[in-house]
């Protein structure tokens, strides 16, 4: 019972707070300018209606998966290297830690210069967001893995590729997962902001053509929608995590 409570019946109260506060502050303002609940629903009805809905949904969910697992799949094999071999990474880092800080919206210039406009710019800035929380977590998880752990597959006699595999990426997972986390939140939130910058279609693009039309209901319709499809994406992630971490014995 109180776990019911905890993971449903809290959350559902936060959420019913969280509308009659939107309820009661939109009677102080014009719709014009803050929309109430019941007409930012009727903005996405309107949206889903006439099919601009679903088809920016898919196109904002392609362009994300694609950025991402190219991030996912160039950051981990880079930082599972880079944390076993000390002396690459400590080539390598300085290199990094001037590029990190460097925010992925300064890059969409030159992204639009190399690329021109459409999906390759949004899916550039989308795999630099995403990038480096994966690399940098990657690097710290590998090179936090107890060295005991090694001593024992060592004494079993397991060569360097089975204490790779059977050792090491299990015991680095957690953190990886991580940076996994991290660089959802960051890659979806540049997302948004590519699509605003240059794209011609997806969420970002629909907020903004809806400011262009001063439809202050499908701006925030689409607001909305960003942060449900966040959740979602980070429910997805929790449990895939649960499946990975059971089969390698990191979780319950």
């Amino acid at each position: 019972m109180r776990r019911l409570v905890e993971q449903f019946l809290l959350p559902v109260l936060t959420l019913a707070a969280f509308v009659l506060l939107w309820q009661w502050g939109a009677r102080h303002y014009p719709p014009e300018q803050f929309p109430a609940p019941s007409d930012v629903v009727k903005a996405i009805k309107e949206l889903s209606d006439n099919g601009v809905l679903w088809t920016n949904i898919g196109i904002s969910l392609a362009r994300f998966a694609a950025a991402y697992l190219l991030a996912v799949l160039v950051a981990i094999p880079l930082g599972l290297f880079l944390g076993r071999f000390t002396r690459c990474h400590r080539a390598i880092d300085p290199l990094i830690q001037v590029l990190r800080p460097i925010s992925p919206i300064a890059w969409f210039p030159l992204a639009v210069l190399w690329f021109g406009i459409g999906n390759a710019p949004a899916v550039f800035i989308i795999f630099l967001a995403a990038f480096y929380p994966i690399l940098l977590t990657t690097v710290s998880a590998v090179r936090a893995v107890p060295a005991v752990y090694l001593k024992v597959s060592s004494n079993f006699g397991a060569g360097p590729a089975m204490t790779f595999l059977r050792v090491i990426v299990p015991a680095a997972f957690p953190g990886i997962m991580v940076g996994l986390h991290i660089a959802v939140g960051t890659a979806w939130i540049h997302l948004v902001a590519g699509e605003m910058l240059g794209a011609q279609s997806g969420l970002g693009f629909m907020i903004i053509d809806a400011r262009n039309f001063l439809r202050t209901d499908q701006i925030m319709a689409g607001m909305l929608l960003v942060g449900l499809l966040g959740l979602a994406i980070y429910k997805g992630m929790k449990l895939l995590e649960g499946v990975i971490g059971r089969r390698w014995g990191v979780a319950g």
